[in-house]
């Protein structure tokens, strides 16, 4: 299998000819034009054995061998790039993962939204405050968030800002993995303050310490044994994704590389497509298809099988293992009324696809003071009800996807800490969709790890 693209017409630009779904207008086109051809002079992200390596545990992962954990902010700053904020988002996951690697007995795939996370679909291309309309924040990547008209305008220069702070994101991510930050053998390394000082619940805080203790005992009397599997349970590798919002970004780093077919979006392991932004005659799609990476598609409620049939077939001509990720977002309560159908379809027509639960994004909702947050148990019921659907139809739950950070935020309400909508205002700190805190995140984690490896 070439792995070559079929159509000779397509090219990392021939998206121009079709509908670009959130596109925003740069004003000065000349300027767009050289930020673009700055950052295809630019050395890439990330390589392309990385993006293969990544590939072979995505097909892995939809054989039920791997688990795949992909989190992380809903939009990355730019102001965020400092070495607290990294190791905090990195610190997070890691935590996570161990749970799920004790939980499932299985290598969990780590998969950062992070080092690209800069650019955020809207519902509407305007904001309108006291009578004023300006352009909508469409993230760091593309305009500012201070309500001005200067920070709104989108300016391409963001595009180099958020290449160059991509970069600086994913070395220092490597540079803690290579150091051994990231040792399994040695999870109190990433403990640091956190256990201490996140108002992390005690029985939580209990269980996690108790199960560290365990693993690392057990990794010693495997190491002891000789057991080679250890090796594959205890590696640790990162790897970074985001939403290819931004056509601009992704196609100016996309390339041919030696000794290799096709064309790599070196900007990142993981691109994904969104809800907004699958259309099949669109220009996401149309770039997509094209590139050897393997593609994430955001799949909600309203999606039928057949859209969601002709979008598999598009983006994995070849129906290759490890290139298509499916990512439902559903909504707690629409998850068996739709998701069923899906599975369905790939399975009668034998689509090979990694399936992750995206619980986040389908359970958004406004207070009465209009505050965006999610409910923990709405979201624990999705990621519930997903993995009941997906048991039910013989097709693994691959993986989990959320919106997350190390930090004490107050953004969503619920879980063993109790947040209600009267502490949202203690701190809120997102600029787009509320995340998972801390002491969340963690407990989400052990929720899955019970459910999905059998315990609960």
């Amino acid at each position: 299998m070439s792995g070559t693209n079929p159509d000779p017409s397509w090219d990392p630009f021939s998206w121009r000819t079709k509908p670009y779904a959130q596109d925003v207008a740069y004003p000065d086109a000349t300027a767009l034009d050289k930020a673009v051809g700055a950052l295809r002079r630019l050395p890439p992200l990330v390589t392309s054995w990385e993006i293969e390596r990544l590939r072979t545990m995505l097909a892995e992962a939809a054989q039920g061998k791997r688990f795949i954990l992909q989190g992380g902010d809903c939009a990355e700053s730019l102001e965020a790039c400092t070495p607290g904020e990294v190791t905090s988002k990195l610190k997070i996951l890691l935590q996570m993962s161990l749970v799920l690697v004790h939980g499932l007995k299985k290598p969990v795939v780590r998969i950062g939204r992070f080092a690209g996370q800069y650019a955020k679909p809207r519902s509407s291309a305007t904001e309108v405050r006291n009578g004023v309309s300006l352009p909508s924040y469409f993230g760091d990547l593309i305009n500012r968030a201070d309500f001005t008209p200067q920070a709104r305008t989108p300016d391409p220069q963001l595009l180099l800002e958020g290449y160059y702070r991509a970069g600086l994101t994913i070395n220092f991510v490597r540079s803690l993995v290579d150091g051994g930050f990231a040792d399994l053998h040695h999870p109190e390394y990433w403990n640091l303050n956190f256990l201490n000082n996140a108002g992390l619940a005690p029985q939580l805080r209990a269980e996690y310490e108790r199960m560290c203790a365990n693993l690392a005992d057990g990794l010693r009397f495997m190491e002891a044994l000789g057991e080679k599997t250890v090796d594959d349970l205890t590696r640790v590798e990162f790897f970074t994704s985001h939403e290819g919002l931004s056509l601009w970004y992704e196609s100016a780093q996309t390339r041919r590389v030696p000794r290799r077919d096709g064309h790599y979006d070196l900007s990142t392991h993981l691109p994904w497509i969104g809800e907004r932004t699958r259309d099949l005659a669109g220009a996401h799609v149309e770039f997509f298809r094209g590139i050897r990476n393997p593609v994430g598609v955001k799949l909600s409620a309203k999606t039928t099988p057949e859209q969601f049939l002709a979008l598999a077939t598009t983006l994995n001509p070849a129906n290759e293992p490890g290139k298509l990720v499916c990512i439902t977002r559903m909504g707690a309560g629409n998850v068996r009324p739709a998701l069923p159908a899906l599975l369905s379809a790939a399975k009668t027509h034998g689509l090979h696809a990694s399936w992750l639960c995206d619980p986040m994004h389908g359970n958004t909702r406004s207070t009465s003071t209009g505050i965006k947050t999610r409910r923990f148990d709405d979201i624990m019921g999705e990621l519930i009800t997903t993995h009941e659907v997906h048991l039910e139809q013989g097709v693994p739950m691959a993986g989990v996807h959320f919106e997350l950070t190390g930090e004490d935020v107050t953004e969503c309400v619920g879980g063993a800490a109790g947040l209600t909508e009267q502490d949202l205002t203690t701190n809120y700190a997102s600029q787009c969709d509320p995340r998972l805190n801390y002491q969340q995140a963690l407990e989400m984690a052990f929720v899955i790890a019970k459910r999905v490896g059998g315990k609960g």
